[in-house]
């Protein structure tokens, strides 16, 4: 097809906001594209940065990886460390406490995932929590971890170390900033002001700035957090509420001073009406309160978070107030929302930068004409409401299935309807611990075996094709694979000093260089 045809390409790409979302398109857009494409960047130094994405999934690695970015320099420049997991205190029931793990469950046999044999011996009384049969769920709370040495076993545990980071989201900006701007991409200061629509198919053609510059594009990526400008202001696309399901609605952030080694994990203890997230960095440690206003008041909750803390708070707690659901679109014309101007799911799961990341890279693949097709928007949009509703779902059962029945909130989470795509999730657990991943989710087997036995629920049973093991083999799995764990995690440095030796930042540990 022809430009003459309406397939012009598209020369142009303007990104209304910076922070992590911004910068990161701007990034990623910049690098496939190189030159080819103007990329320009609006922001405002007067508008805050939301900034309490400071914990990762492992998926941002390969994102990384895309831009060539080398992961010692990253770590360094964001003041970051590592993460083996998530650490949920108090959450199945006062006193409860277990590891999402990343990574994988012990050795499957056969067509079976491990979990299934370890429900048999369980049952039995012949295995330990499920959590010693992972190696991340083990190196965590003994503060141990590195990265897989390139000459581990084949199959051996450490050969394929799953992991992700903390680090300071601030930073992480600027520093693919002066990544982005090495590549061609041109920052605007500026405050947006008005939006300009034109042409038969209502498409944003400009957005004027306070100063009275007006930027052209033939394709705007809204980056602008909560106020969605673009998405929502000036294309009006509605916004799904799932407060219902996901009733935190406040959260105050507050750093405070770092006191001994950083964990390589994300704590997440949960508290009488939401929960405390603890994100140690290298420089400090990254706290924060989620909670429901229709539960608690905001003075009870920053009594709760300043009570808790490791250290001396460093600033005074931030709040913050959102509303869990997302747009109905998130590509809408020449408009696709990217990050907080999109939806919002809270911090549970540290999922908001994997949901920037995902919307880039499903972007790249769809990357539009400047007619911007509606079949590409169709696919975009339909992806990424699959998407936010399978880690909604995920989301949800932490707080659904529970045993807490300490206060109002747990109560009411605890009794709800919940979606029924999640409730078929449940009820087939429960019967024999079975799970089945629904096409490309993002949260695997793993992950929901681990969240439903750690929240408590335990099937009744396992798959009937276990019983076809003999004892003494089922046995020799599990003891085999609990000593090959163990064994391995003894190998591992200390999270402080891998740091130290490989990553770590100005004034915090030895400089160190690269690893191999």
């Amino acid at each position: 097809m022809t430009e003459q045809q309406g397939a012009a390409p598209i020369r142009s790409v303007a990104i209304i906001g910076g922070g992590s979302a911004g910068w990161m398109s701007a990034a990623a857009i910049s690098k496939m594209f190189g030159r080819k494409i103007d990329v320009t960047l609006v922001e405002s130094e007067e508008i805050g940065l939301i900034g309490v994405g400071e914990a990762t999934v492992p998926h941002l690695s390969a994102f990384n990886r895309m831009l060539e970015i080398d992961e010692a320099e990253f770590v360094r420049e964001t003041q970051g460390s590592f993460k083996l997991g998530i650490r949920f205190d108090d959450w199945g029931r006062i006193g409860d406490s277990y590891v999402h793990g990343f990574g994988t469950i012990g050795r499957d046999l056969g067509l079976l995932p491990f979990h299934q044999y370890w429900l048999k011996a369980r049952a039995r009384g012949q295995a330990k929590d499920i959590g010693a049969y992972s190696l991340n769920t083990v190196a965590a709370p003994l503060g141990k971890f590195m990265a897989a040495p390139s000459d581990a076993p084949k199959g051996s545990p450490l050969a394929d170390i799953a992991y992700a980071y903390h680090f300071d989201a601030v930073l992480y900006a600027r520093f693919l900033r002066r990544r982005a701007e090495a590549q061609g991409v041109r920052r605007v200061e500026g405050k947006v002001v008005t939006v300009h629509r034109g042409g038969d198919r209502g498409f944003v053609d400009s957005v004027q700035l306070e100063s009275g510059e007006r930027i052209r594009a033939d394709l705007f990526l809204d980056c602008t957090g909560f106020r969605a400008l673009l998405i929502g202001d000036a294309l009006e696309v509605g916004f799904d509420d799932w407060t219902h399901w996901l009733p935190c609605d406040r959260a105050l952030a507050v750093p405070c001073e770092k006191m001994g080694p950083p964990t390589p994990y994300t704590r997440s203890t949960a508290r009488e009406a939401g929960w405390q997230w603890r994100i140690p960095l290298q420089h400090r440690t990254g706290n924060g309160h989620v909670y429901s206003s229709a539960f608690t008041t905001d003075d009870r909750a920053a009594d709760i978070l300043l009570a808790n803390l490791d250290g001396k708070p460093l600033a005074d707690p931030k709040p913050i107030r959102f509303t869990t659901g997302k747009r109905r679109k998130l590509w809408d014309r020449n408009v696709i929302a990217i990050g907080l101007a999109g939806g919002f799911l809270e911090p549970l799961e540290s999922t908001a930068i994997y949901l920037v990341q995902a919307g880039i890279n499903r972007l790249m693949h769809l990357f539009p004409h400047a007619d911007c097709d509606v079949a590409l928007q169709d696919v975009y949009n339909e992806q990424s409401t699959f998407e936010y509703e399978r880690i909604r779902d995920f989301l949800i059962l932490h707080y659904h299935v529970t045993q807490r029945d300490d206060s109002p909130f747990w109560n009411h989470m605890r009794m709800m309807t919940v979606p029924e795509a999640l409730q078929r999730n449940i009820d087939l657990f429960g019967a024999d611990g079975q799970f089945f991943r629904d096409g490309s989710e993002m949260f695997g087997l793993a992950s929901w075996v681990q969240v439903m036995l750690g929240q408590g629920l335990n099937p009744r049973t396992h798959h009937p094709a276990v019983d076809w093991v003999a004892d003494a083999d089922l046995h020799a799995l599990i003891d085999h694979v609990g000593k090959v764990i163990a064994s391995n995690v003894s190998l591992m440095p200390s999270h402080e000093q891998f740091i130290a030796r490989c990553c770590a930042a100005p004034g915090h540990g030895a400089a160190g260089g690269r690893r191999s």
